[in-house]
């Protein structure tokens, strides 16, 4: 996906939270351990340093919702992380995204810490960002059979 797709797919997925820029995508992917996985649908993209993941942002088209595409970008993102040599992956998300708690949590991800007032709802509320982590599976040798 070009910087230009991400930027239009998360305006798209978030059109009431503060935009992610081309420019701002282009630098995240041009950086050490980008992760980036998906289409003009749904992506998740993150990153790798050392042995932990960090995922950035998981957006989905509203009109690609509730049909396990968020899921299985959730995954890919995990088992490249881990083939990159990630143990754990952590995020953050808002409190008030009950659907986004939900998913992680079906994922097996753990609340393991809470920044109050991080993020800014429409409207201006402040509310509670999540940092959440899971163990990721550890990296399995690959056969060509």
């Amino acid at each position: 996906m070009t910087p230009e797709a991400l930027e239009a797919l998360y305006f798209r997925a978030f059109p009431t939270h503060r935009l992610w820029s081309a420019a701002e995508f282009e630098k995240l992917l041009a950086s050490p351990g980008a992760i980036l996985v998906g289409d003009a649908r749904s992506a998740a993209l993150g990153r790798v340093a050392a042995d932990e993941a960090e995922i950035l942002t998981l957006a989905t088209d509203p009109q690609h919702r509730r049909k396990g595409l968020a899921r299985a970008r959730l995954a890919a993102f995990e088992t490249e992380a881990a083939d990159r040599g990630a143990a754990t992956a952590f995020l953050e998300v808002a409190e008030s995204n009950a659907s986004a708690r939900a998913l992680y949590a079906a994922a097996g991800y753990a609340e393991v810490g809470r920044r109050p007032g991080y993020y800014t709802e429409p409207g201006g509320a402040a509310t509670a960002a999540l940092v959440l982590r899971k163990a990721l599976a550890a990296k399995r040798p690959r056969t060509n059979l």
